[in-house]
């Protein structure tokens, strides 16, 4: 299957969140348009910084996720903890990976930054099939994060 078309996401997001400024109203937006834009997004969400070094869960669209998930483990921890993006191509091949649902083979987790480089959270993207996620995917995604929630808060 073809990556999505993210020119075209990217318009449709921005035309659903253009002056909203409340986060979670904006990662419901994401998670809902993203989710729906391949099929080889099986789990698609945000886990949000609550505490430090403490995520948690935030609007999703797929089945139950973790509900918290420190900094210190998994895939959603690590890439609050660099605050670089996690391409995971074998969850079973990540030291500490956290199975939410054993359903996930690959992941893709980009952090949340707003306009004044605050952490607000990260969107995780599960897949249950393996290696699904490519460059191309993460670049696109950060490039919309970066856009939408510029002005969050």
């Amino acid at each position: 299957m073809p990556d999505p078309d993210y020119t075209a996401l990217a318009a449709r997001i921005r035309a659903l969140t253009e002056g909203e400024r409340d986060t979670v109203a904006l990662m419901a937006t994401l998670a809902c348009e993203i989710h729906h834009s391949d099929a080889r997004f099986d789990w698609t969400g945000f886990y949000r910084v609550v505490a430090p070094e403490l995520l948690k869960i935030g609007p999703y669209q797929g089945g139950h996720g973790c509900l918290v998930i420190p900094f210190a483990r998994g895939v959603c921890g690590a890439a609050a903890r660099t605050r670089q993006t996690q391409l995971v191509p074998d969850v079973d091949a990540f030291p500490g990976h956290i199975a939410c649902a054993s359903s996930t083979r690959s992941e893709l987790v980009i952090p949340v930054i707003d306009g004044a480089g605050r952490l607000l959270g990260v969107l995780d993207i599960d897949s249950d099939q393996p290696d699904a996620f490519t460059d191309a995917d993460a670049r696109a995604l950060e490039a919309i994060l970066a856009e939408v929630f510029a002005h969050a808060g």
